[in-house]
């Protein structure tokens, strides 16, 4: 596992990338209100929120008791719902490194629009591949996964500075670094059936990503930049 902590892509439009810290600290309020059990049983709330593909393609309905905006805005409220404190920093660390760049080189309303059909997409791909699937979809990944995707297409010889296995310190240009993390989440579609991670939900964020990159972008913003990755060895 790959853990992203700095990236040195410069600002260059947006100064403060206030749509990405934003997304950041809704989610991280929506946790915390989650799990302080401020709207009940934490695990009944998910379920009224998340993105339940037997429910939203009418094959399964929820108890009447249970609250929800109903099935076709969970692929909307499931992007920010966590499962638990691991799965929501590894997400907001992704977005915090990430974001702010793909923010700033699609403008803000244009990054939020962006992030949020990403994140549809995800589970739309997600839901079609689990028809019938009851277990409720819930986190950010989709959506980042389509943000990763941007930055990919954006920022591929810029440097990112990151942790492997949560230990091991890497240096390396953005190319590597996250056209490595996209190919561990197809790997991981393909291969883990009884995992309990929506791996085809990142591969549908992803996808989104790279076919909405070029409707989004700034047309001043140049593809492949900013500048070639220098070793560190280099000054």
């Amino acid at each position: 596992m790959v853990l992203p902590l700095h990236d040195d892509a410069p600002l260059k439009y947006v100064r403060t990338p206030i749509v990405n810290w934003s997304l950041i600290a809704i989610n991280i309020v929506v946790f915390l209100a989650v799990w302080g059990e401020y709207f009940g049983d934490p695990l009944t709330v998910t379920r009224g929120f998340g993105l339940i593909p037997a429910v939203l393609f009418g094959k399964a309905e929820l108890a009447r008791w249970i609250v929800t905006p109903g099935p076709e805005w969970t692929l909307l409220t499931s992007l920010f719902f966590h499962s638990g404190l691991g799965h929501l920093a590894g997400n907001m660390v992704f977005l915090y490194v990430f974001g702010d760049n793909v923010e700033d080189a699609m403008g803000s309303f244009r990054y939020l629009l962006f992030y949020l059909l990403c994140g549809v997409s995800a589970g739309l791909l997600f839901a079609m591949g689990a028809p019938f699937l009851i277990t409720p979809l819930v986190g950010a990944s989709g959506a980042i996964s389509g943000v990763c995707a941007a930055f990919l297409l954006l920022y591929p010889r810029s440097s990112i500075f990151g942790l492997v296995a949560g230990v091991f310190p890497i240096h390396a240009p953005a190319f590597l670094f996250v056209g490595t993390w996209i190919l561990f989440q197809l790997f991981n579609a393909f291969t883990d059936e009884q995992g309990h991670v929506g791996w085809w939900a990142h591969v549908g964020g992803i996808v989104a990503g790279l076919l909405l990159t070029p409707l989004f972008k700034r047309r001043s913003v140049r593809w492949f930049g900013p500048a070639p990755f220098k070793g560190p060895w280099e000054q």
